[in-house]
């Protein structure tokens, strides 16, 4: 690493911390990067990265690892709509922040850069677009998730006005793309639309962004943000039919037809919920995903495209992008 700018990455096999991980070696840093010891590495292989095994609410460790770096860019984040324990997600997201911005501070990096996300906005039934204006209130906040990621935005703006943190906030909207591995709740939509298994869906709105553009807006948030601002990183909002639609089309089948009232799914997301309890394994359709698709979650990414000079391709090639990725991984059967 001599002679390079080190950042310090969190959550790098992650699908967005990756592509930040890819996007800032192609950019010339070196990266020392945390990593789970139980996290699939697959994205990691060739991205050259100084690996710290980890848990990311390890205070000491997470310390030691930020000495001698001059950015932090804070990605990890327990995305998950549901666990069996609500409350881990919230220790997780807001306990490792914590320790992230603590160690920033003592170890006086140049910049922190923490990625948030639209989570912490408010979005609204009607399909209007939400801003970086419209702050949610942790109270108002749909599941543990979107909690958790609330308190820790706040967790690090006070920071910034009380303590000098120099943070950069990024809230990225729905990132899609390749590399996808887990996948993630979107991801899987994609999987299973591609898939011929959902003849039938609950119309909401998602703003979706690819992968890689978000990447390419941590490192304009690096360079050009504002300290304490927050930037939406988003692309193009579609209702979740027209997502479907699209999917179709790449996949050569018909598009679903059968639009469902979400009152009739309810009982469907307490029994899959119900059953996840059993096997560990994340349901497909959650209680907290049925109440969010009340409202059309549309942002605008204006702010990030006046400051940082962030731009976001079409959603249709993200799409396709990660049709393409997941057919040839096998992930379509």
């Amino acid at each position: 690493m001599a002679g390079k700018d080190i950042a310090f990455l969190t959550g790098a096999s992650g699908f967005v911390g990756s592509a930040v991980a890819r996007r800032l070696i192609a950019e010339g840093f070196a990266v020392r990067a945390l990593v789970r010891p139980t996290s699939n590495r697959a994205n990691l292989t060739d991205a050259g990265l100084d690996i710290v095994e980890g848990d990311i609410r390890d205070a000491d460790l997470i310390a030691r690892a930020v000495q001698g770096t001059r950015y932090v860019f804070h990605v990890a984040a327990d995305y998950r709509l549901w666990a069996p324990d609500p409350e881990e997600i919230i220790r997780t997201n807001t306990q490792g922040t914590r320790a992230v911005m603590d160690a920033a501070l003592k170890a006086g990096v140049e910049r922190v850069v923490y990625t948030s996300s639209v989570a912490t906005l408010r979005v609204f039934e009607d399909g209007t677009r939400s801003d970086e204006t419209m702050p949610l209130d942790a109270q108002r906040a749909i599941g543990a998730y979107k909690k958790s990621k609330v308190l820790a935005e706040r967790l690090v703006e006070r920071m910034v006005a009380e303590e000098g943190l120099p943070a950069v906030i990024v809230n990225p909207s729905t990132p899609i793309g390749p590399r996808d591995v887990r996948p993630t709740p979107t991801g899987r939509i994609v999987v299973e639309a591609a898939s011929g298994r959902m003849p039938a869906y609950v119309e909401t709105g998602l703003n979706l962004v690819h992968v890689d553009d978000v990447a390419d807006g941590h490192i304009a948030a690096l360079r050009y943000g504002r300290i304490g601002e927050r930037y939406i990183l988003g692309g193009e909002d579609m209702t979740l039919g027209q997502m479907l639609a699209e999917i179709a089309h790449l996949a050569g089948r018909r598009p679903p037809s059968i639009k469902l009232p979400r009152q009739i799914i309810y009982p469907i997301a307490y029994g899959a919920e119900a059953v996840a309890r059993f096997t560990g394994r994340e349901p497909f359709a959650t209680v907290d995903g049925l109440r969010m698709a009340k409202y059309k979650m549309f942002f605008s990414s204006a702010k990030a495209q006046a400051e940082l000079s962030y731009r976001a391709r079409p959603a249709r090639e993200a799409l396709a992008e990660a049709y393409r990725w997941f057919r040839d991984a096998g992930y379509l059967k």
